[in-house]
């Protein structure tokens, strides 16, 4: 069973995250030209469902590995869109990681907001 108070807490950090992400990414020299608004929805909304499945997964890990796993999970699409660039892509699935560990440690360890009905993998 899904508790409504995990699955917003961790949709909202996604989305935090995904603001946090989008400033990282506008803010980097490297990048020739301005992001288009397309990339940057992408970016946003990528990192909020990667909130959004935290909050809503009934993966019976530890829940740092829960984190890491989503994170991982969440960020293959923006990786996979940016392809052209491995640079961009490896650092695109490196910080969904990041961001994956950050909202699980937030949401379950600093709220206390852990999933209460859970499917164990084997």
């Amino acid at each position: 069973m899904l508790t409504p108070r995990r699955v917003i807490l961790a949709t909202v950090l996604g989305f935090v995250f995904g603001l946090v992400c989008l400033f990282l990414a506008a803010s980097n020299p490297e990048v020739g030209e301005p992001l288009t608004s397309a990339v940057k929805w992408n970016i946003v909304l990528s990192r909020t469902l990667t909130g959004f499945m935290i909050g809503i997964s009934a993966l019976r890990l530890k829940w740092w590995m829960h984190g890491i796993v989503l994170g991982a999970i969440g960020s293959i699409p923006m990786a996979v869109a940016t392809m052209d660039d491995a640079k961009i892509a490896l650092g695109s699935l490196v910080m969904g990681i990041v961001y994956g560990f950050l909202i699980e440690l937030i949401t379950s360890l600093v709220f206390k907001a852990r999933p209460v009905a859970t499917l164990r993998l084997s």
